[in-house]
C-alpha cells in the first residue's frame, strides 16, 4: 500500500469515527510551501513525506500556535501525548535537533542520537520524543531524549499509518482499553 493509500484509511476512519477531529484537521500543503520550507532547511524531503503533506499539513492555525512549548499540534491524535507535525512546526523542530556535523553527539557518527537527515513528522510538544523519516531511505525512526534512536521501526511511512489505521480500528471496536471515541472525538483514559 503506498502512503497516499494508508493515510487516506486513516482519514477514512477518523471521518467516520470521529468527524469532529476530523473536521478540525487543516488541508493540504502546496508545492511552493514545501519547496520553501526545504531550502530553509537545506534538505530534500522524502518523498513519502511530500506525499503526505500534500495530502494534509497538520500545522495549527497561527493564532493557535504556542510559542512557549517546542511544538505544536492537535491534541490526541494519533495517541494520547502526541502529534503530527505540519511544514512548519517540522522545521522548527528540525532547526532545534540539526548540527553543523551533520549527527549528535559528533564523536559517534555511527550511532547518534540525531542525523540531519532525519525530518520529525509526529512529536510532543516538548520535541522530547517523536518519530522520523530518513530521507536517506524512507524508513521511519523514533527518538526519546537520553535514550537510544531507533531506526528502522517501520519499513515505510505507509507502514506506519497502517499500524495507525489498526489502532483506530480497535478503537472502533471497542477493544482499545486506553482510548474510546465519544461524541465525534478520539478520548483518552
Amino acid at each position: 500500500m503506498s502512503v497516499a493509500e494508508s493515510w487516506s484509511r486513516v482519514m477514512s476512519l477518523l471521518r467516520e469515527h470521529a468527524p469532529a477531529d476530523h473536521a478540525d484537521l487543516p488541508g493540504p500543503a502546496t508545492e511552493q510551501m514545501l519547496a520553501a520550507a526545504e531550502e530553509r532547511m537545506g534538505i530534500s524531503l522524502h518523498g513519502d513525506l511530500r506525499t503526505w503533506l500534500l495530502q494534509n499539513n497538520p500545522d495549527l492555525p497561527e493564532e493557535d500556535v504556542d510559542d512557549e512549548v517546542a511544538c505544536c499540534g492537535f491534541d490526541g491524535f494519533p495517541d494520547e501525548g502526541s502529534f503530527f507535525l505540519g511544514i512548519r512546526a517540522m522545521e522548527r523542530l528540525y532547526a532545534n535537533r540539526s548540527t553543523s556535523c551533520g549527527f549528535d553527539p559528533p564523536d559517534q557518527p555511527d550511532y547518534p542520537f540525531w542525523r540531519n537527515e532525519w525530518i520529525p513528522f509526529l512529536s510532543d510538544q516538548d520535541g522530547w520524543r517523536g518519530k522520523f523519516i530518513d530521507v536517506r531511505d524512507g524508513r521511519v525512526g523514533s527518538w526519546f531524549v537520553g535514550e537510544i534512536t531507533v531506526t528502522g521501526e517501520y519499513e515505510s511511512m505507509a507502514q506506519y499509518f497502517d499500524s495507525v489505521a489498526e489502532t483506530l480500528t480497535r478503537i472502533a471496536d471497542g477493544s482499545s482499553p486506553v482510548c474510546r471515541f465519544t461524541e465525534g472525538r478520539l478520548v483518552w483514559s
